[in-house]
């Protein structure tokens, strides 16, 4: 038996990790490190973390005794605050009001910071009127009332008591609150966490739901040590200089001392945790029981997020190269656009078309649609995030986002494959002229399938597509079972995996640049669409050369093959193929040469 007690004792752990409950979620402090972890409306779990100084690191007076207890008492104040209105960002912003809007437009101020401000003013205020004036008063008018003057002592523990009092009757009445309600669940969720820690278990929900919800470090048991505290500081203060101070001079000196009491009531926190001695208990169970009302059983979910912070601190406290991450928060649609358009001006990409792109097709509006106060959600935020993370490396903007809109059908597209320009619609527009339901087509170097799959859906005819990449033809056949599509793909160097077969039209867009120029493109194309589908060859006409000579054998009678070219390969593109009936170069809206169509 004694061994086994061992064994359960030495896997106890202990931990400087301490938090607290915020909207909807849990704050976890380590040494090194802070980690908030928040579910959102979508029930997932968004994550904001930040680096700080350890102790060891911090101003010595960090490390002095009460002193300490101060400086943490007013940190945990303010970084409470902070993390709370942090924890809020998750869910969005209202819309401001018309005095939020007058008063940031006039004094060209934040609002919110603003706000931040005046609540914790309020707060302040509050707590004195609650726990120092009013409890003085109310001491002056029982005196009043029995005609006594009861001695420093007697009045001050009369004081105590009644903040005691005014304290519980404000917690119970907050806890009937249904979001308080729930942010006393996180908070049960936070010592719970904790405990299955410090007791040696594994992390997991059902070892969490078996601990206990109080704990020795809790700020409600500091609250309560600062009440207790406060009556002895005050009544030697008041033995010292008698009690002539009165009325509001008095509540002035009271919170000169609450400093003092502040660090004395830490010192006395931070004792007591260390140690379970039987002696010490009477002083830790007002808190402990208090703990009872500001502590609820949470549920799994709540469990998961409280575990999350725990271990992201954990693991960043272990590891100082991980990087800190920020809440992605729900944003206006208008505000998205101008962020999208900043980002990617900073690094280098100039056009305010690509961020409206972006944002208009990850939340799926029109881009007239874009400039409202509607609130984008986070993860549609996290999702156009990504893509800008994506394209400020320089990839093309249809790869980030994955797919993009050909002749009015959706196909998807990688580096497997180029990207479907709007001129290559021209193509397709004009084939469509000459091809019905009982005709028999061929698509040249089809890529990513976008012609072959226009043709065939707008004209449900017989339609083969070939190209030499088995890449491109993987993705294409991934293009027409999306668009319900009835392709035949071919992994073919031009004619050679359909000879014997006739065809009414064939349709083309081949590599045609030249290949010394590839190297002069943008860099969205050089450097990530495959080459294999640009090289044109030395004079980029490589592959007319060979369609014009061998497409006669596969054309039916009076068949018509229609080609893609660059702007400047007209006349060249038009005398390879001469020998036919009739050739005519067909121009794009812009006036430039764009098709050649040819007549066996």
């Amino acid at each position: 038996m004694a061994k086994t007690n061992n064994a359960k004792t030495s896997n106890k752990k202990c931990t400087s990790i301490g938090g607290q409950a915020v909207l909807e979620g849990v704050m976890m402090r380590g040494n090194r490190s802070v980690a908030t972890a928040v579910r959102d409306e979508q029930g997932v779990i968004r994550l904001e973390t930040e680096r700080i100084k350890p102790i060891t690191e911090k101003s010595i007076f960090f490390r002095i005794p009460i002193i300490r207890g101060v400086l943490s008492f007013v940190s945990s104040l303010f970084g409470g605050m902070h993390y709370l209105m942090r924890s809020a960002e998750v869910y969005g912003e209202e819309e401001p009001s018309k005095f939020e809007k007058w008063l940031s437009d006039k004094l060209k101020v934040n609002v919110m910071s603003v706000i931040s401000v005046l609540s914790l003013i309020i707060g302040l205020g509050l707590a004195i009127f609650l726990f120092m004036w009013l409890p003085q008063t109310v001491r002056g008018l029982l005196e009043k009332l029995f005609a006594t003057n009861l001695s420093i002592w007697v009045d001050n523990l009369i004081e105590g008591g009644l903040k005691l009092t005014i304290f519980v009757l404000y917690i119970l009445f907050c806890s009937l609150l249904k979001d308080v309600k729930r942010t006393f669940m996180y908070h049960g969720a936070e010592h719970k966490t904790i405990s299955c820690f410090e007791q040696g278990k594994e992390l997991t929900v059902e070892n969490v739901k078996t601990c206990s919800r109080v704990h020795d470090r809790c700020g409600t048991t500091f609250m309560v040590f600062v009440l207790i505290i406060s009556i002895l500081v005050f009544a030697c203060f008041e033995s010292i200089v008698g009690q002539s101070v009165t009325g509001l001079l008095r509540v002035v000196c009271k919170v000169l001392l609450l400093p003092i009491v502040a660090g004395l009531s830490y010192e006395l926190l931070k004792g007591l945790a260390k140690t379970k001695c039987f002696i010490f208990y009477p002083l830790k169970v007002p808190g402990l029981l208090l703990q009872r009302i500001t502590t609820k059983e949470p549920d799994d979910k709540m469990i998961e997020v409280a575990i999350k912070a725990f271990t992201t601190v954990m693991e960043m406290d272990a590891d100082p190269t991980i990087p800190e991450v920020k809440f992605v928060i729900p944003l206006k649609r208008k505000d998205l656009v101008e962020k999208v358009k900043k980002e990617l001006l900073d690094n280098g990409i100039d056009d305010s078309s690509e961020a409206e792109w972006i944002v208009s097709i990850a939340i799926n509006v029109k881009r007239s649609q874009l400039y409202t106060n509607d609130l984008v959600t986070a993860d549609l935020v996290e999702k156009i995030k990504d893509i800008v993370n994506c394209r400020i490396k320089g990839r093309p903007l249809w790869y980030c986002i994955g797919d993009t809109d050909f002749y009015g059908y959706t196909i998807k597209v990688d580096e497997r494959v180029l990207i479907p320009r709007p001129e290559t619609e021209l193509l397709v527009e004009n084939a469509l002229m000459y091809i019905d339901s009982q005709s028999n087509v061929l698509d040249l170097c089809t890529g990513s399938g976008c012609v072959a799959i226009a043709i065939q859906k707008q004209r449900d005819c017989c339609m083969t597509a070939v190209d030499i990449s088995q890449e491109a033809i993987n993705l294409a056949t991934e293009n027409a079972s999306l668009n319900q599509a009835q392709v035949t793909f071919v992994r073919s160097d031009l004619f050679e995996g359909v000879i014997g077969n006739k065809y009414n039209v064939i349709v083309s867009n081949p590599p045609y640049i030249k290949t010394s120029d590839i190297d002069n493109l943008q860099k969205e194309v050089k450097d990530f669409e495959p080459r294999i589908a640009l090289d044109g060859g030395e004079s980029g006409l490589d592959f007319y050369r060979r369609i014009a000579k061998d497409c006669k054998d596969f054309l039916c009678d009076n068949g018509i093959i229609l080609v893609e070219i660059g702007f400047d390969q007209g006349q060249q593109v038009k005398q390879l193929f001469n020998d036919f009936s009739s050739v005519e170069i067909i121009k794009d809206l812009e006036g430039k040469d764009r098709i050649i169509k040819a007549v066996l």
